[in-house]
């Protein structure tokens, strides 16, 4: 129990800071041992249980916008800035959720496993984030988007499949990179994790053996959503305060020092 409230709080907080949720639960359980006993047999299905839980803070969150964006999206179109954005958001979707399905199982079997490249990626992609951020001017906003640059930033994406990367903090760099200013790069990233994660979970109920598993781990599947819903409500409203008056250096050390520190454990192994 212990460790799926630890899980859970470390989804909340990873999911919406630049650090990436996915290295994190996999470094935790792998290398700290955190949540190794909750069973590797639904080891995929329970982060991907998280992930869920943060979904839910992100609609619960932004629920008035989102339902703005989705109800002039279909009834609409492209007529309305609030309309563009929802196909944006289709269009920023599409380059990550080819690549995911076409390469599911490169992803799951390899990438999740090598702790080296993912130590790597936490470092390198910390230092893209913060130089990006610094060298970026402001051109426009949220709703000034083109579709063009909505494409851009789905393509960023596609680098977060891979864990350490971070899918907040590839959407973040490349929004930065196009001229959007920091809260803006944060909402258009959580947005566009809507359509993501809600994909990536419905593909994963509908295969094998996903819903029996849930079925027999309802406390355990339960518990970790809850936690990461609350967690991931606190840390939305903390980076978005957060990140009006501040860069992204805090982020970048945090992912280095993680990163040798991985690194330095598997040397002695």
């Amino acid at each position: 129990m212990i460790d799926i409230i630890i899980l859970g709080i470390i989804q909340g907080i990873a999911e919406f800071l630049p650090i990436s949720s996915s290295a994190h639960l996999i470094i935790f359980r792998d290398i700290f041992g955190i949540g190794t006993n909750i069973g590797s047999e639904i080891e995929l299905s329970f982060d991907l249980a998280l992930h869920f839980g943060t979904l839910l803070a992100i609609i619960i969150y932004f629920f008035n916008d989102l339902f703005k964006i989705l109800l002039d999206g279909l009834t609409k179109g492209t007529k309305t800035k609030n309309g563009r954005l929802f196909w944006y958001l289709i269009i920023a979707t599409i380059p990550a959720g080819i690549v995911g399905v076409l390469f599911e199982d490169v992803f799951d079997t390899f990438f999740r496993k090598q702790l080296w490249l993912i130590a790597i990626a936490l470092i390198v992609m910390g230092i893209i984030i913060y130089m990006v951020d610094k060298k970026s001017k402001i051109t426009i906003n949220i709703k000034e988007m083109k579709w063009y640059q909505a494409l851009i930033v789905g393509c960023a994406q596609v680098f977060a499949l891979i864990p350490g990367f971070s899918r907040s903090g590839t959407t973040i760099t490349a929004s930065r990179a196009l001229g959007l200013d920091r809260e803006d790069s944060a909402k258009f990233s959580f947005y566009l994790s809507v359509p993501v994660v809600a994909g990536a979970t419905l593909l994963t109920l509908i295969k094998g053996e996903t819903l029996t598993i849930i079925s027999e781990n309802l406390m355990i599947f339960g518990i970790g959503i809850l936690i990461s819903f609350i967690t991931g409500l606190l840390c939305i409203s903390f980076l978005l305060k957060y990140i009006r008056n501040n860069d992204f250096k805090a982020f970048m050390i945090y992912r280095i020092i993680l990163g040798i520190l991985v690194l330095s454990m598997l040397w002695q192994l």
